[in-house]
């Protein structure tokens, strides 16, 4: 079997994160590295193999397929690039930054021949994975979703909007991701958004309401500290509670005592715990089998339309409903 070259286009922490799970399966190599820093190339050159390149264009001809782990503003032109060279495509959150860039990805994308693939991670983390399961058997009524961040500046560049297109398109991406991929489609949402400790908005409350009826409140924080879960989602289901908590635990609480199961990963290697290793392997099967990838460009596109429609909504103080 021949084995899916992989070029890499960023190698800081999650470039390296994704290096090393491709290194280990037998269905793919990494092929190529391209960094600004060619001195970040050449570390994980080191421990995971692939040759140093000098431009994307060299990459591109070393490689089967393209990861985007770069700052979110690039992801648009370097994954429309890596599409335009004939590559299949894994570009980590967020798709893009701002409508008018998604909706040129998307269409570029949905055209390309190749395989498009979305970082949401927390799609394949087994604990979401669980969650999906359960919410099969048992009709849920509402939810809470909270995501709180300790502070936004380890990296620095996390407070940094000119990098990461504002707050929601950290961290909190993943979770409006999530409730899509939870609970379904959205309707309509109500948002109000203040400004902190950082030069942005910074704290949000949000209350969502779903087209099959279903409604949820959703927080998130950008200095809130570190205090454990920093994300949880709780449903409300009859008699019966389900809940998150980060990418360790799931307690499912039924019936009306006090009684409960507990589902834990908490010593999964990290990899496994948080989807990254399921999220590649995804990848190269979709390569591999021809198939769609469980997170698709129009995912992307989606998880992006509901964050600018969260700072519109904020921005107006008006409900926004969905076509």
């Amino acid at each position: 079997m021949n084995r899916v070259k992989i070029g890499i286009v960023g190698t800081g922490y999650i470039g390296n994160v994704h290096a090393r799970i491709f290194a280990r399966d037998e269905r793919s190599e990494v092929a190529g590295l391209f960094d600004i820093k060619p001195e970040r190339a050449e570390r994980t050159a080191k421990s995971v193999g692939g040759k140093v390149c000098a431009s994307r264009e060299e990459l591109f001809e070393n490689c089967d397929a393209v990861l985007v782990t770069t700052p979110n503003k690039t992801h648009t032109e370097i994954a429309a690039h890596a599409v335009a060279a004939g590559k299949h495509v894994f570009c980590e959150k967020p798709f893009s930054i701002g409508l008018s860039d998604a909706k040129k990805l998307l269409e570029i994308a949905q055209n390309s021949t190749g395989v498009f693939q979305v970082g949401h991670n927390r799609r394949y983390a087994p604990v979401y994975a669980k969650l999906k399961e359960l919410l099969k058997e048992d009709r849920a009524h509402s939810a809470h979703v909270k995501m709180n961040r300790g502070e936004l500046k380890n990296p620095i560049w996390t407070g940094d909007t000119n990098v990461t297109g504002g707050f929601l398109y950290e961290t909190t991406i993943h979770l409006l991701d999530m409730m899509r991929f939870q609970f379904g489609e959205i309707a309509e949402l109500v948002a109000y958004g203040s400004q902190h400790e950082y030069p942005e908005l910074d704290e949000f409350s949000i209350l969502f309401k779903f087209k099959d009826g279903f409604h949820c409140t959703f927080a998130s924080s950008s200095d809130a500290s570190w205090h454990f879960p920093f994300e949880r989602i709780e449903v409300f289901c009859h008699h019966r509670t389900i809940l998150t908590e980060e990418m360790e635990h799931l307690i499912d609480s039924r019936e009306m005592d006090a009684n409960f199961e507990t589902f834990s990963w908490a010593m999964t290697e990290k990899d496994e715990r948080w989807g990254y290793v399921l999220e590649d392997k995804a990848f190269i099967d979709a390569i591999l089998n021809k198939t769609e990838p469980l997170v698709t460009a129009l995912d992307g596109y989606k998880s992006v339309e509901l964050v600018e429609t969260v700072y519109q909504a904020i921005k107006t103080g008006e409900k926004i409903k969905f076509d």
